[in-house]
This record gives structure tokens, sequence and C-alpha cells, in this order.
């Protein structure tokens, strides 16, 4: 019996010397960037990205995030990170800007495919980048301040852009107002996001879909390599067992 005892004590002591360290990762509710952070009243934010941290954490209850409760604006989050004073973020773009900065995890969290957004009445048909720049100055496209989409238009050519807006919910108000022919906006997530802001019946999303990408987990540079690697691994088991894509289906 005491041998026993000896064994299971020494087994024990060996599991803790070989565990993970835990580390916790510093990130942020990202506004205006549904459904991957969705308020939910009382302070309260849901999500995709909330679950696949929670997910993570199950997977590797060494590896803890922190903030997802607390709202930044997109443009500050990346800063935060840039600065050392965040760790991550959730399911981000490529630019080569951010490449600078960040390592992007794979494999991706999520596809998105982009789509124009148009006033209800609006009879515009467009099938092509090409059909937008035939219309000129009446083909002005709504882009966020500091989101990828900005950028990607920006190296399209031939396009008037106007992304003097932060955030969607005022860049879907300006296209009701006139202020815009076209409000480009990533799926999924975007007609639930038209209908929490109060903007069903008003505005209408065009069927064709103007360019895809991925989301992907985003680590700063500046964290330690073996940590990026532990969230690579869980985000690789996820994948592996499905859980990914149930999130993906849950939020979409």
């Amino acid at each position: 019996m005491k041998t026993s005892a000896v064994f299971c004590a020494a087994l024990l002591l060996c599991a803790g010397a070989s565990a993970a360290p835990t580390v916790t990762l510093r990130v942020t509710a990202q506004e205006g960037t549904d459904p991957k952070f969705i308020a939910a009243g009382e302070g309260r934010v849901i999500g995709f990205c909330v679950d696949v941290f929670r997910t993570i954490e199950r997977i590797d209850p060494g590896l803890i995030f922190t903030g997802d409760q607390q709202w930044m604006p997109l443009t500050r989050a990346h800063s935060a990170v840039v600065n050392r004073q965040h760790d991550a973020m959730c399911a981000v773009q490529h630019t080569e800007e951010r490449d600078r900065h960040y390592s992007f995890i794979e494999p991706a969290l999520m596809p998105i495919h982009y789509m124009l957004v148009v006033r209800a009445k609006d009879k515009v048909v467009i099938h092509s980048w090409d059909d937008v720049r035939q219309l000129g100055a009446q083909g002005v496209v709504l882009a966020n301040r500091g989101y990828a989409p900005a950028e990607v238009l920006a190296a399209m050519g031939g396009l008037r852009v106007n992304d003097s807006a932060v955030n969607p919910e005022t860049n879907l108000q300006k296209l009701i107002a006139g202020r815009g022919r076209f409000f480009l906006h990533r799926n999924p997530g975007l007609a639930s996001f038209i209908a929490r802001t109060g903007a069903s019946g008003k505005v209408r999303i065009l069927p064709q879909v103007m360019y895809s990408s991925t989301l992907h987990m985003a680590i700063g540079n500046h964290v330690d390599p073996a940590v990026t690697l532990r969230v690579r691994h869980a985000i690789e088991q996820m994948e592996r067992t499905g859980e990914l894509a149930r999130l993906l289906k849950k939020w979409a």
C-alpha cells in the first residue's frame, strides 16, 4: 500500500513538472465586428470569438484569454497589440501592415465573403468591380477606416472610396442618408447586423460576392513563440474535431 502511494505521488509530481505554464493573453472585444463580438445587454459580450476563446481554454487550461468583455474600436485594438498592451486578436484578416506585427495562425478561423449593401429602392445591378468603376461619381463605396476592406479597395484602383467612418453602424446610416451608393461589408453576419441596427427594409444586400478572404487568430510578435504554438495546436484540434465548424454554423 505504501509503495503504491509513493508511486502515485511520483506520477503527480512528474505530471506537474511537465505541465505547460499558465499564460494570460490580453485581448479585447472589437467594436463593429459582428458576429465575432456582439453586445448582449448588461455589459455582456457574446459571439464567435468569445466562444473560440472559451474553447481554447478548455483544450489547454493553461491558456487564459482576458479582456473579451471590454469593448474597443478596431483601430485601437490593433494599436494595443502593436504597442504590446494586448497580446492577440481573434479573427482578423491578413494585410501587409499587419503581417509586420502579428503571427497569423493556421488553420483559418473562418472564411468571409464581402458583399455590397445598397439602399432598398436602388435597382442597381453589379456583377464585378468594373461595373462599380463605370458608375464614376455615382458609385461611391463606403468602407470602414482601419478595417482590411479599405486597404483592399485602395489597392484595386479606379474606385471612389469613402472610408471616413470608423465603424459599420455609421457607414450603414451614411448609406441610408445617401452619402454613398454602396457599403462594402463582410458575411457571415451581415443580415443579422443589418437587423440589429434597425436597417431592415431600408437596405438590401446585393447577391454578388465581391471578394473573399479568411480570418485568423493573430498573436503579437512579442508573445513567446511557445505560447503561439500552443494556441495553434488548440485551433488545429478545434478544426480536427469539428468544433470550429460547429461554431461557424452557430454564428453564421
